[in-house]
């Protein structure tokens, strides 16, 4: 069995994250999910969500966006559309970000093209706002 667990985080513009940690949980699209070492291998579609992980007996926290997820006994790896650690995120911008998708979502229907988009700037405004509050 492997020793330790290695955990990648990517983005479309940086490697967000990428060490040695004790355990990751994982916001997954069927629900989150926790890996352990030595983990069975597997894939998941990921949600807009919180993302943790233990390394050296601290949690860290990010705010991560929609994706996928490969786990291997030895290594996750997040492919995501955005990755904001806990202490880089603006709680204060975010709650404006979260009232200016609630009133724009006031104002439109469910059969409006822009209420999916106007519905996920809201999703991601929320799990800023919850992530931030974790420090």
């Amino acid at each position: 069995m492997a020793e330790e667990l290695m955990l990648e985080i990517v983005t479309p513009e940086e490697l967000a994250f990428s060490g040695k940690v004790e355990e990751v949980t994982v916001p997954g699209s069927e629900g989150e999910f926790g890996v352990l070492i030595g983990h069975v291998p597997l894939l998941s579609a990921v949600k807009y969500g919180e993302l943790n992980y233990t390394q050296n007996n601290k949690k860290t926290y990010f705010a991560i966006g929609t994706g996928y997820a490969e786990v291997t006994d030895v290594k996750v790896t997040l492919l995501v559309e955005s990755a904001v650690e806990a202490d880089e995120i603006d709680a204060e911008e975010a709650k404006r970000e979260k009232d200016e998708a609630e009133a724009e979502l006031s104002k439109i229907g469910k059969d409006d093209p822009d209420f999916q988009k106007v519905s996920d700037a809201l999703t991601r405004a929320e799990v800023k706002l919850k992530v931030a509050e974790k420090l």
